[in-house]
């Protein structure tokens, strides 16, 4: 007798059988492709030793070209969300308010940062320290990519804040404000906990947006990130720009890797500390914390 699932039923002999099929069909498409893509680069000569040696059996490839662009990459990222994060947290927050002169104007500035593409946002901030600031052109682009992508990712995580709490159940905040607690208070220590959780994967998906989105600054703003040191590189190894762009795209998958791995971790943690604060509070306790005059053996 065949058992099932509170969403499919457990396939049959046929339907595994179809199953088999699909997918070894897809590893035989898969692996043609792969066959494929690695004939066309040896018939063009990328997969000599000499293009890739440099990665490999020569470190100022690294000391000149790949590590300063990753540094640069990874200072522009980090600003970029240590400002973004609380800036998108407050904003989310703001479009909850009850009064309309603060949830309002928050909406119009999430919704039009929201629409305007992070390119854009970039050019008109470089433009803007250009003329109307004393920051010098070395710096101007590290700014220009910084503010566009704080403007743009704080209204995007301005909106997972908002969806976060949201999505709590409504008693959640009505019993907080049962026991006294002011609106305020029922946002900090009961409503933004309990969402942290939920709104992590959203918000590390932003945080890998973020890494990405500094390669927009080296293609038009002359910022030295890491995929802009693919240019110089290649022009002084042989014109490797296969093997250049292939060791960027790894060092970027290895960079956001991390980065969702801790976030991996950092949401484990989070829910077992939360299943593991159940504190018993006892008689006495309460009594303690009783008003004076107020006490619980009060007759």
């Amino acid at each position: 007798m065949k058992s099932s699932s509170t969403l499919y039923d457990v396939p049959g002999p046929r339907a595994r059988r179809h199953n088999r099929l699909l997918a070894l069909a897809f590893l035989l498409a898969l692996g043609a492709l792969v066959w494929w893509v690695v004939s066309s680069l040896a018939a063009k000569n990328q997969l000599e030793w000499e293009k890739w040696r440099p990665f490999f059996a020569d470190g100022r490839a690294w000391e000149t070209y790949l590590l300063p662009g990753l540094e640069n990459t990874l200072i522009a990222a980090a600003l970029a969300m240590a400002i973004a994060l609380p800036l998108g947290a407050l904003f989310g927050i703001a479009r909850l308010s009850d009064h309309r002169w603060v949830r309002l104007p928050a909406g119009v500035v999430v919704e039009f940062f929201r629409a305007v593409p992070v390119l854009i946002l970039m050019l008109f901030a470089n433009a803007a320290y250009s003329e109307f600031t004393d920051v010098g052109p070395d710096s101007r682009p590290l700014y220009a990519v910084v503010t566009g992508l704080v403007l743009y990712n704080a209204s995007v995580l301005a909106e997972i804040v908002r969806a976060g709490i949201l999505a709590l159940p409504k008693g959640q905040g009505e019993a907080a404000m049962a026991i006294g607690l002011r609106k305020g208070q029922v946002m900090r220590s009961v409503l933004l906990p309990q969402s942290v959780t939920a709104m992590l994967p959203a918000i590390v998906s932003q945080l890998v947006v973020i890494v990405k989105d500094t390669a927009l600054g080296g293609a038009l703003l002359g910022f030295s990130e890491l995929l802009a040191s693919v240019r110089p590189m290649s022009a002084n190894y042989g014109a490797n720009t296969i093997a250049s762009f292939t060791v960027v795209a790894v060092l970027f998958v290895i960079l956001n890797f991390a980065l969702t791995s801790f976030a991996s971790w950092l949401e484990r943690r989070l829910r077992q500390g939360r299943r593991s604060t159940g504190a018993v509070v006892t008689a006495d306790a309460v009594d303690d914390l009783a008003v004076p005059g107020d006490r619980l053996d009060k007759p």
